[in-house]
Parts: C-alpha cells; structure tokens; sequence
C-alpha cells in the first residue's frame, strides 16, 4: 500500500454498493453521535445500532457457505446487574447433553465506546461462529466509554470469565476456551487474558486468544494510519477522540491500554499467554499497530499466528458477502479445532 493517495485508494477498494452505503451511514452516525464536551448521543446511535432479543427457537445465522449450518438458540444471563453486566450465550441446535464444544468468549467491537451483544451485527456474527464451526459463544456485555473509563470493561472480561468458570454453560468445554474478539474487543482480547493469567480458575482454561483486527493505538501517526485515512468505518479524529473518552484523565494514547508495547508498557514476558491468532486487512488504517504487536508478542516469546488478507477493510467479517468472511471462518475453524 505504499504510497497509495486517497483518489487511487477509493478506485482500488472494490466493495458492493449495499455495503458501501451500510459503512457510509454507520460512518456519518457514528461520527455525529459523538460530541465536543465528552458525551455520546446513544439516542442517535439507535438509529443505525439496531438491538435483537434472545430467541429460544434455532435460528440460523447469514453465511455463504455451502456446508448445512446448524440453527443456533439464544439466551441472556446477568452477572451483575449494578453494571449491567450480562452476556448472550449461543447454542447450536442439536448438541446432545452429553456433548461439549469449544467455548468462545466474544468481545464485540464498537471503538470501545458503542454497540453490545444485542446489536444485530454481532448477534448475526456469533450465530455465524457458533453454527458454522460448531461451538458454544459467550458474548459479553461489557462496559463504554465515556461512562466508564479504564479499566472498567477489562475487569468486566476477568469476571465474566470467573463466573462460568463456576457456571459452566450447558455443553461448553471450558478446557477448550478461547477469548476472542474484534476490533476494540480485540483490544479486550490482550488485557483480559493477559489479567487471567493471574488467576488460577477451578475448571477453564484458556486455549488461545484470537484477535480480529484488533484496536490499538499510539502518540505516533504510523504509515498506514496516513495512507489509509479515507477507508470506510475509521478517521483519526473518532479515535483520537474514542481513546480519549476511555483512558484515564491526563492519559495520552501511549498509554499501555492503547500502546502495547510502547515506551510506557510493561514487560509481560513473564505472562501466562495462550497462543494468538491475530487477523489483518490490507485496507485497515490500523494495520501498523497491529503488525507491532504481533512482533511485541514474539519478542516477548509468546506464540502468535497472523492472518493477512490484501483486500480486507476494518471489520469486513460483519459482511458473509465478502470472500474474506467465509476464508476467516475457516482459519478460524483450523485454529480452534487444532489447539
């Protein structure tokens, strides 16, 4: 992508026109909502961020794949209703009692500012993940900002990881777990599993950490950062402003929340960490900071695997239309099912 200006880029990204307009409307959204004093308009993000309820009755999710994809029930559990922490958990139709699938503990994306389990883009995806793979999901309602600052959805991650290590939901194998996120949830992906590290759970144990696309920042505007500022779902100034709104007062973006592995981090070479999966797009503006922090992992000696696809823009798994969706589940697939 070297050198590519903003006229070349939008003749060289080749997307449909039904998602062309979707990503246009969320981008105008989203952008709108947020304001000058701090606050997020969340009456004006009802407009694009539409909300589904659980459904006990199997439903299947959107795919293009050619396999017969399970139908998949829906259900809601409160872990602590003082935060509004709940999660959505997704079984596939058809598993027996005694049968136990992989468990995937989801971390939606949303800039770490909007959207929940119970947006339909994620309730569609999970339902993805969870028929077509197969295994059980657990998608977490987590904390925003600007309410709630660092490190509140971090901790919310530990919990919700301390409750079904407890609760086992039905038919999960929490020996098989696997924290998964995209986006700012794959920001969550990093700092929750690195806090469980710490914390010696009864039953769960963490298998991998996979990482789609995943939010990172820092002080520094990198190449990508510059040369892809006109890619659909991202600018500078939403982030610079989403960062703000989440780290601690006084805070800048090379704080270790944002810069892994920047001049303010701290060494995690002594972690318990899983082996990672990290998804990339080529038309991703946050594509630097996430090939830093996949050296950032090697170079502390933790395992990691990338998965980079050239034409792939920021959350281009949300589209089943899109050839790269279908390929992402597969690499998913591989990875969970080889660990």
């Amino acid at each position: 992508m070297s050198g590519t200006s903003g006229s070349e880029l939008r003749t060289s990204l080749k997307l449909p026109w039904r998602i062309r307009f979707i990503l246009a409307a969320l981008n105008a959204i989203s952008n709108a909502s947020i304001r000058r004093n701090g606050t997020v308009n969340r009456c004006l993000m009802t407009l694009i961020d539409f909300k589904v309820p659980p459904s006990d009755k199997p439903v299947k999710g959107v795919t293009t794949s050619d396999k017969p994809v399970k139908g998949v029930t829906t259900s809601d559990t409160t872990v602590d209703p003082s935060r509004n922490l709940w999660f959505r958990y997704f079984l596939p139709r058809g598993t027996t009692s005694g049968e136990n699938l992989p468990i995937i503990v989801y971390f939606h994306g949303g800039s770490l500012v909007f959207l929940s389990p119970s947006s339909k883009s994620y309730d569609d995806l999970c339902r993805r993940l969870a028929g077509e793979l197969p295994a059980t999901v657990v998608s977490v309602n987590y904390r925003l900002a600007p309410e709630h600052k660092f490190p509140s959805p971090y901790e919310d991650g530990v919990e919700i990881l301390k409750f079904i290590d407890e609760n086992p939901p039905a038919n999960a194998d929490l020996t098989r777990c696997f924290i998964v996120g995209d986006s700012a949830g794959g920001n969550l992906v990093h700092h929750v599993t690195a806090r469980a590290g710490e914390h010696d759970f009864r039953n769960l144990k963490i298998a991998g950490a996979i990482l789609i696309q995943p939010f990172f920042g820092g002080e520094e505007r990198t190449e990508s950062e510059i040369q892809l500022a006109g890619t659909p779902l991202w600018s500078v100034e939403r982030t610079d402003w989403c960062w703000k709104a989440f780290l601690p007062e006084g805070s800048d973006r090379d704080h270790p929340a944002a810069n892994v592995f920047g001049p303010k981090s701290s060494d995690i070479s002594g972690l318990k960490f899983p082996k990672s999966l990290v998804f990339m797009g080529g038309f991703d503006p946050l594509r630097d900071w996430q090939k830093r922090y996949c050296e950032g992992l090697k170079g502390n000696g933790k395992e990691v695997k990338v998965v980079d696809y050239p034409n792939a823009i920021h959350s281009f798994y949300i589209f089943p239309q899109l050839p790269e969706s279908t390929l992402f589940l597969t690499e998913l697939q591989d990875f969970i099912y080889s660990q």
